[in-house]
C-alpha cells in the first residue's frame, strides 16, 4: 500500500486513551495533531452526542469519513480518530496511507471505567454500558487487528508512557 504519509494514527476504543496519548505525542514531536470528532464536531457546531441524537450514527460516520478525507497527506501530523473509525474499510484504507496506524487497546473493564467517566458517551447511553463496552469491544476487536500496524496495551500504563513506547516503536521499527 502507498504510504504518501508520515503521521502517527490513534485508532481503538472509547476510553483506551487516544485524545490524552495524541496530545502527548503532539508536545513530544511538535507535529500538528487533527482530531476527527473535534473536526466533525466543528462542523455540526455540535457536540458528538448532540449529532448522534439529531442525525443519527450514519450521518455522524459520513462526517467522519469526510474529515479524513480532509487531512493533508503530505504533513507529518498526530491524528486521533474516534473509536467506530474502522468500521468502514474505506476509512482504514485512507488511515492507512497517512502513516503509521497505532491501535490503542485496554481490557473492557479498563474501557468502561475511563470511558464512564463522562457521560456524553452516545453508545452507552444503554440499559447496561458495561456490556454494550464488552460487545462493541468484541466486534471491533478484529477491525482495529486488522487496521494497525502495531498495538500498545494502555490498561496499565500512563498517557506519557504509552507515548513513549509508540515513539520508541516508530523509532525503531522504521514503522513510518
Amino acid at each position: 500500500m502507498d504510504r504518501s504519509g508520515k503521521s502517527i494514527v490513534l485508532i481503538g476504543m472509547m476510553g483506551a486513551g487516544k485524545s490524552s496519548v495524541g496530545r502527548r505525542l503532539q508536545g513530544r514531536t511538535g507535529l500538528a495533531r487533527f482530531d476527527t470528532d473535534e473536526m466533525v464536531s466543528t462542523k455540526f457546531g455540535l457536540a458528538i452526542p448532540e449529532i448522534f441524537a439529531r442525525h443519527g450514527e450514519e450521518v455522524f460516520r459520513d462526517a467522519e469519513t469526510e474529515a479524513i478525507g480532509e487531512l493533508p497527506w503530505t504533513q507529518s501530523a498526530v491524528v486521533v480518530t474516534g473509536g467506530g473509525i474502522v468500521l468502514r474499510d474505506a476509512n482504514v484504507d485512507l488511515l492507512k496511507r497517512l502513516g503509521a496506524v497505532v491501535w490503542l487497546e485496554a481490557d473492557a473493564d479498563t474501557l468502561f471505567e475511563r470511558a464512564s467517566r463522562r457521560g456524553n458517551r452516545p453508545l452507552l447511553k444503554t440499559e447496561n454500558p458495561r456490556d454494550t463496552i464488552a460487545t462493541l469491544l468484541q466486534e471491533r476487536a478484529p477491525l482495529y487487528a486488522k487496521a494497525a500496524d502495531f498495538r500498545v496495551d494502555t490498561s496499565k500504563r500512563t498517557h506519557d508512557e504509552v507515548a513513549d513506547v509508540i515513539l520508541e516503536a516508530i523509532e525503531s521499527r522504521s514503522v513510518i
